[in-house]
């Protein structure tokens, strides 16, 4: 059954108003990256629809929209599944990752006045009292928040977009390894902080690049359940 193992309230009926296959395609998109459709899962056209308030058309075409971006497998005769990354797959794109937040957190360092300091200090008290509190979603919410924005803050258009394009498929590995990752990852993010603040582009990126290779590995050795 589609709705096994959806948290209560994960999938709210959508209002009408706006293009409704883009906001179906978005509200399913939400649900994978979340992980509230787990890999693996089998999507129903009917019980989709059914549960957020809308006909079978949109849903189809936003099916057909996730098996063109990836997110999910059209499999001939048995229906939709919501795409399994292979370790390769995940291994590329957190590699990736790695090289656009690395030249960022650089450039952050050489760009980010007192304020933007004050703005990722801030982020990370978020993200330290959501690891206190073993809100998961709250967790993988505030890591993708301080990370955009010390994307921000490096001021460099090209290198934003290009993040923005790898940026859903982040929160995807990182939501099963958030809890493994726990205070540590944010340990690393307050060392981040310190070497952005004293205007240290290399020691910045090498942080960086410690940090988003501590969560790479993370993924390649969590608990599959």
């Amino acid at each position: 059954m589609l709705s096994a193992g959806l948290p209560e309230g994960a999938m709210p009926k959508l209002e009408r108003p706006g293009p409704l296959r883009e906001r179906v395609y978005e509200a399913l998109l939400e649900l994978i990256t979340t992980r509230a459709l787990r890999p693996g899962q089998h999507l129903v056209e009917s019980e989709l629809a059914q549960h957020l308030g809308v006909s079978r058309q949109p849903v189809r075409e936003a099916l057909q929209r996730l098996n063109t971006d990836g997110w999910v497998d059209l499999r001939p005769a048995q229906g939709a599944f919501v795409h399994e990354p292979t370790e390769e797959e995940a291994d590329q794109l957190l590699t990736v990752r790695t090289l656009l937040e690395a030249e960022a957190a650089r450039l952050a360092a050489a760009h980010a006045d007192a304020d933007g300091v004050a703005e990722l200090e801030k982020l990370c008290s978020r993200g330290e009292a959501a690891v206190g509190g073993a809100e998961v979603e709250k967790v993988v919410e505030a890591n993708a928040a301080f990370h955009a924005r010390v994307m921000a803050l490096a001021g460099n258009t090209v290198l934003a977009e290009l993040a923005r394009q790898v940026d859903r498929r982040v929160r995807w590995y990182y939501t099963p390894v958030a809890r493994q990752r726990g205070a540590q990852s944010w340990i690393e993010h307050r060392e981040l902080i310190a070497a952005v603040k004293a205007g240290d582009e290399q020691g910045a990126a090498a942080v960086m690049r410690k940090h988003t290779e501590h969560t790479r590995r993370s993924y390649h050795e969590r608990e599959r359940g």
